[in-house]
């Protein structure tokens, strides 16, 4: 198969390698090895790798930017994101080419990012940073996790992760997701027409899903109030989830207790912004689920997994509905 890679013109860190792909077919040498295989970087070089491609792997960046070449052999197009949401509408996709995500690459670092945001939370930390920004000497006592009940909205990999953590810890985990579904590693699982009747019960609302049509705006400020007095907020789903606004106004207030937030309207959030100012909100600018050492290597090896399924005709596990948004 002929596969080219393109890198973004402006994230060396995130770069694909030809070391990279290599160590990556050794490590699946039944579908990795006797490809013609190809690194791009700016216009020219992703121009004349479409011609002849038959797979491209690249970010959500290359695609905005320089997918307007015609790719007459394209069969398999995987795009180094978990979300997609910012390549809609898909009238660029060519017909016959079927688009994968890397949905499984972000699970580890953002189960560990995301129980470390509700350990900060119990802890009061996005508190004791505003006294510290104050010059304040103000003690605060913080509460061990066990038994608390913890909601997480999203149970894929980002939010299945996550709730493995608290499990651990001994939460009390409800999930909730587009059914009610039981999942291992939660106490309970709700529908999302169900939310609204185990916000008030939570002490922790963490976000963890897509952005889709049904999830835009899903935590509004009537949802915000449903909340108890001195709950927190973590969202490393997608900034539109979440109205901003009436969350920094809880947090202005006192009535929440705090936040940590991963994902923004807009991003980068611009100078002057409440954000910046917002009291006990703690700022994470979109990396909460990337890990440079790692992340390209779990996305090749999440790509080759999808080629070997599409060699033996089986459902390809990374293949991205358009529907669904997801």
């Amino acid at each position: 198969m002929r596969i080219h890679l393109q890198n973004p013109a402006d994230d060396p860190l995130f770069d694909f390698s030809y070391a990279m792909w290599e160590a990556a077919a050794a490590r699946a040498p039944d579908v990795g090895t006797g490809h013609v295989v190809s690194i791009g970087r700016n216009d020219i070089e992703f121009a004349q790798a479409m011609v002849e491609a038959e797979a491209l792997i690249c970010d959500v960046s290359v695609i905005k930017a320089q997918f307007r070449h015609a790719a007459p052999r394209l069969k398999l197009l995987f795009v180094t994101n978990a979300g997609l949401d910012r390549l809609a509408p898909f009238d660029w996709l060519p017909p016959d080419a079927v688009l994968l995500n890397n949905r499984g690459t972000h699970a580890v670092k953002a189960g560990e990012f995301g129980i470390m945001a509700v350990l900060m939370l119990a802890n009061r930390v996005p508190e004791m940073v505003t006294h510290q920004r104050a010059g304040l000497w103000h003690k605060l006592w913080g509460a061990v996790v066990a038994g608390q009940p913890i909601t997480i909205v999203g149970l894929g990999a980002l939010g299945g992760s996550i709730a493995r953590h608290a499990r651990a810890l001994g939460m009390g985990v409800t999930g909730v997701r587009a059914s009610s579904t039981p999942h291992p590693d939660c106490a309970r699982v709700v529908a999302t027409e169900a939310l609204d009747g185990v916000l008030s019960g939570t002490k922790f609302l963490v976000l963890a899903c897509p952005l889709t049509n049904a999830t835009r705006g899903l935590i509004d400020r009537r949802r915000l109030a449903l909340l108890p007095e001195g709950a927190s907020v973590v969202n490393i789903g997608r900034g539109e989830l979440l109205d901003q606004d009436a969350l920094c106004d809880g947090l202005d207030a006192g009535r929440l207790s705090g936040a940590v937030l991963d994902v923004f309207v807009p991003e980068p959030i611009p100078p002057g912004h409440r954000l910046w100012t917002t009291r006990n909100l703690i700022i994470s600018p979109h990396t909460a689920a990337d890990d440079p050492a790692t992340y390209n290597p779990i996305s090749l090896d999440l790509f080759l997994d999808n080629l070997r399924a599409w060699r033996d005709g089986r459902p390809l596990p990374n293949r991205f509905d358009i529907a669904r948004g997801y």
